[in-house]
């Protein structure tokens, strides 16, 4: 891919802040689908902080306003951490944090197949904890002079299949479980449980998917975009489930689910309540 111009100009000034150990640029420009907006990981050592009051005042320097600010460590909660949002030259920047500890333990948990999910604002699904790996996977490393991001990078050594599998286990049967929840919840008169459930049923069709084709899911922005374009997908699957749905169509994504194919629950938690 090639790397925007802007987004190594500002790696180079975040690089000068001190305690920022590292700059990446993710999201859509590292997985080749830009979109308009620049994302770039600031990892820092939990040992040793970045200077907040250095960085804010970047912050303000670059950003056409001047005034943008960035919080502190944990700001954004607990996944996504922190950081700042910026317009430079009209251009949307965001700087996201990541502590490298926990982007170690994230790449431990995917190598050994450990599937959890934890709730963030900002994320109807969730983030899972191989989302920092996920993120280190895909992103490109702009600047990393002592080489910390680059090992773990290497450690992690593309899309670990017991991961796969794991997930795969986790999510794979639930799709029908969800489905039948929110029949119950369309029977009731309960749109609002019927709509959580049918999302549910889709994330976990997506999650099926992008795991047997071992595909990086960042977030669930396109994720089922994502998912539709893979090998294994159904036929038009992003466009029937979109119409689905609209439509509160539960047999529409049974449909679809028949199709990707789903197991029994496994032993990677309990089963949803599905009332």
């Amino acid at each position: 891919m090639t790397v925007p111009d802007l987004a190594r100009t500002i790696a180079a000034q975040v690089a000068q802040v001190p305690g920022v150990v590292a700059v990446s640029l993710g999201g859509s420009h590292a997985r080749g689908n830009a979109r308009p907006d620049l994302d770039l990981g600031l990892a820092y050592d939990a040992a040793s902080p970045f200077d907040l009051t250095a960085l804010g005042a970047l912050c303000r320097d670059l950003d056409d306003s001047g005034t943008a600010s960035a919080t502190p460590p944990g700001g954004w909660g607990p996944w996504v951490d922190g950081g700042a949002w910026l317009t430079v030259g009209g251009q949307r920047v965001d700087f996201i944090y990541r502590e490298l500890g926990r982007v170690e333990q994230s790449v431990k948990g995917a190598l050994a197949g450990r599937v959890s999910l934890h709730a963030q604002p900002g994320h109807p699904h969730g983030i899972h904890g191989h989302h920092y790996a996920a993120e280190l996977a895909t992103g490109v490393l702009l600047h990393d002079p002592e080489g910390k991001l680059e090992r773990l990078k290497v450690r992690l050594g593309g899309y670990p299949a017991p991961l796969a599998q794991a997930l795969e286990g986790h999510y794979g049967w639930q799709p029908g479980f969800w489905l039948d929840g929110a029949v119950g919840g369309l029977k009731r008169g309960d749109v609002h449980d019927a709509q959580g459930r049918m999302y549910q049923a889709v994330m976990a069709l997506v999650q099926t998917l992008c795991a047997r084709e071992r595909a990086w899911i960042l977030n669930e922005k396109g994720a089922v975009a994502l998912a539709g374009a893979l090998p294994g997908a159904p036929h038009n699957f992003a466009a029937r489930v979109n119409l689905a749905l609209a439509a509160l169509d539960v047999e529409a994504v049974r449909n679809l689910a028949a199709e990707v194919g789903w197991g029994r629950p496994g032993v990677h938690g309990d089963s949803p309540n599905v009332g």
